[in-house]
């Protein structure tokens, strides 16, 4: 795990909290430094959504903890059986992500035995650590989810781009490999992530620009791209080497993995307008792309026992070439601004 803005911010939201708490003299400030811990979110959106849902969960919790605790005092079990109580109504609301933060209202509430002054305390303690975190977060490195995406899809390309000019030559370490892909693999997942924000984000907004949604049409086909990618090293590590191959083989293959290597390479200097468009390119590697797997699969025909998996490389390799056309062309026309542009975009947004 690498030191981040939002590790620095979630201590800055401690601090604050804690010093208003203290600021205003209320007892027991620890409770707004946990509250200001749960609240921290990845986006603003997130952060505006948790801070409504915790109002509400955490207005009701405190409300029944109180009736709870002038009935039945701090009893364990009544505690417990709240406890239960305000998880099932979280659940059902659907805002299960501030059930922990509710549950440490809910018991400190129930600590006073139903006394009124010491729960609206400990309920105020819990609204100035999530007020805390939720300024924090919009005002101090405020999340940039389509910086931060772009960035990571140029360093996870980076990663697939070695692994896959040395995985067929077999020039790169095993262990190295493995390390290599592992990273890569956790890279993928961490842009699934991001991806998820921009888009939770984007579809929320009540007057999401046109412009906006095409970039989101685009940002999900370059996480397809390097998912197709990484199945290809898949396919290769788990049936390449296992194969009967004639001489030749590898050189076919490797030729291959280079041109669809250099072909995303290209698509992404594209996206940040840093190569003129280039129709042909686009073209050549469609027709050479066919090539290959018609020749693939005229070797595993030829001798099916021993070269079927080629097929299944071959294949997997295949559509990673298909996948980065598409990705061309959502780039290429993504820097149109043409009215007839509409309609190509509309086809792909309900996709």
């Amino acid at each position: 795990m690498t030191f981040g803005a939002r590790m620095l911010k979630t201590g800055i939201a401690v601090t604050l909290a804690l010093y208003i708490s203290i600021w205003l003299n209320l007892s027991s400030p620890v409770m707004a430094a946990v509250a200001a811990i749960f609240a921290m979110q990845p986006s603003i959106y997130r952060s505006w959504r948790y801070f409504l849902d915790q109002l509400q969960t955490n207005t009701l919790g405190a409300v029944l903890a109180l009736l709870a605790g002038q009935v039945f005092s701090n009893e364990p079990i009544a505690v417990g059986l709240v406890c239960i109580l305000v998880i099932m109504i979280c659940l059902k609301l659907k805002m299960g992500d501030t059930i922990g933060l509710t549950l440490v209202t809910v018991i400190a509430v129930m600590e006073a035995s139903g006394q009124w002054q010491f729960a609206l305390t400990r309920f105020s303690l819990s609204l100035i650590g999530i007020i805390s975190a939720f300024l924090i977060n919009i005002l101090l490195f405020p999340p940039k989810p389509k910086q931060q995406f772009i960035g990571q899809i140029q360093n996870t390309f980076d990663r697939m781009s070695l692994l896959m000019r040395t995985a067929i030559s077999d020039e790169i370490k095993e262990n190295v490999f493995r390390d290599k892909k592992r990273e890569l693999e956790d890279a993928i997942k961490s842009l699934s992530s991001k991806y998820q924000l921009f888009e939770e984000e984007q579809k929320k907004m009540k007057r999401a620009s046109f412009s906006q949604t095409r970039l989101l049409v685009v940002y999900k086909q370059m996480l397809n791209a390097l998912r197709k990618g990484r199945e290809v090293l898949d396919a290769v590590e788990e049936h390449y080497f296992q194969s009967d191959r004639e001489a030749g083989t590898d050189r076919i293959f490797d030729e291959q993995l280079e041109r669809l290597i250099k072909f995303h390479e290209h698509i992404l200097l594209k996206f940040e307008e840093k190569l003129k468009p280039n129709c042909l390119e686009a073209s050549q590697l469609d027709q050479e792309n066919t090539a290959f797997i018609q020749g693939v699969l005229s070797l595993a025909i030829e001798e099916p026992e021993g070269r079927l998996r080629l097929s299944i490389v071959g294949a997997t390799m295949y559509d990673y070439g298909y996948q980065l056309e598409r990705l061309n062309r959502l780039v290429e026309h993504y820097h149109k601004t043409d009215d007839d542009e509409s309609g190509f975009w509309a086809s792909w947004i309900k996709k």
